[in-house]
């Protein structure tokens, strides 16, 4: 009997999270690649193996899913320092980009070599078959144009191949990953799983069982709406808009490039600018803690109206909502504006999650709640008792 391990896998915009096994791993790599047309030279090969792996991943994808078939990148952080680096562009469909798969496949390869992984999935002569039970979503736009069955269908049935190449500690390791089932959410019913269920499908927040209420969830590409009542998703009620923060945020970063000089590698060096504990909104020039408070305030507040607008005719078309919870990356970086914003305007009851990790991670904790329920229900947990136990990554 071959063994399927669970991987709950959020492919943002910022970043990818991932969550695996019996909660016994993660994974968060930054979502960027960057095309590579020969191997990388590697100064100190022969210290490759003390680096970190998520700091040198450098990989050969094969796929008959990818347009773009056997090529050669970088990823995360090694990718951020490439001329040629690619973020997901606004306006894209995350279904359709090999960029959304490249990452996907690079992070589950990542889980299968990992140490605690050696008796899950042998290695024979460098190479390691890997059998996922796969829980990931797109946004409710893609999902209700009807993307998310051929996204399935290209992932199910073949065999997806990572070789690592230059990569600390796996050099010469070729992964061949295989689904043995795939569910995907639209992002904004995940949020609502999220809030009321545990880890074990138990209710945990009562109160919002039968109350209206509104989930804005603010991504890096689009925003989802999701509209729920009756302990359901109104399908035909909520909606899903080409509008996120990964445009301002590019925007934030040409004007720091053009005012101060300043190259920021990538979008995540952007959030960590507004959203750090100190120092918010500054950088360092030349040596000088330096404002950028004019930059970003006006390019975040104007994009803070437009979600604001969303949420006033969402809200105006289901008068009887009761609370409106903003989830995401992008709520996390809007929130001090929509705050701003709802208080001097109409006062909406609205709620934000003050933990930002919570936030961040909120979508890969729903597909893993909605990932194991199915396995546990359906009796699709193939771990037996001889599997080794999980140890906390």
């Amino acid at each position: 009997m071959t063994y399927s391990r669970i991987a709950a896998v959020d492919v943002g915009n910022d970043s990818i999270k991932a969550i695996f096994g019996k909660l016994d791993a993660e994974l968060n790599i930054p979502n960027v690649i960057a095309r590579d047309i020969e191997d990388r030279p590697v100064i100190g090969i022969e210290e490759l193996d003390s680096k970190d792996p998520l700091d040198g991943i450098h990989v050969r994808v094969h796929s008959p899913a990818l347009m773009d078939n056997n090529a050669i990148y970088r990823i995360g952080n090694l990718a951020t320092k490439s001329n040629n680096a690619t973020e997901l562009d606004p306006g894209s469909s995350k279904s359709e980009e090999d960029q959304t798969l490249v990452m996907l496949f690079a992070t589950l390869a990542l889980d299968a070599v990992s140490a605690q992984n050696e008796k899950t999935f042998p290695r024979n002569k460098n190479v390691v078959d890997a059998n996922y039970t796969l829980g990931t979503g797109l946004p409710l736009r893609e999902v209700k144009e009807g993307k998310d069955a051929g996204y399935r269908s290209k992932l199910l049935g073949s065999v997806h191949q990572v070789e690592f190449l230059i990569t600390p500690k796996y050099q010469g390791i070729k992964v061949n990953i295989k689904f043995d089932e795939i569910k995907v959410y639209p992002e904004g019913f995940a949020a609502y799983i999220n809030l009321v269920l545990d880890n074990n499908g138990n209710i945990i927040n009562k109160d919002l069982i039968d109350k209206r209420i509104l989930i804005q969830d603010i991504g890096g590409l689009s925003t989802d709406i999701a509209v729920i009542k009756n302990r359901n998703v109104d399908d035909d009620k909520a909606q899903g808009f080409n509008l996120g923060v990964s445009e301002a945020l590019e925007q934030i970063r040409e004007e720091i490039r053009s005012k101060h000089g300043i190259e920021l590698d990538s979008r995540r060096d952007v959030v960590e600018i507004i959203t750090k504990k100190n120092d918010r909104n500054h950088i360092m020039v030349r040596g000088s803690r330096t404002s950028v408070h004019d930059i970003t305030d006006r390019i975040l507040l104007d994009l803070a109206k437009k979600q604001y607008r969303l949420l006033r005719n969402i809200w105006q078309k289901n008068s009887q909502t009761e609370i409106c919870y903003f989830v995401g990356g992008g709520s996390t970086v809007l929130k001090e504006y929509l705050k701003t914003l709802n208080n001097n305007l109409d006062g909406y009851n609205i709620d934000f999650f003050e933990d930002e990790k919570e936030s961040i991670w909120m979508m890969a904790n729903a597909y893993y709640k909605l990932i194991a329920d199915y396995v546990k229900k359906t009796g699709k947990d193939k771990e037996s008792k001889d599997q080794p136990k999980p140890v906390k990554a």
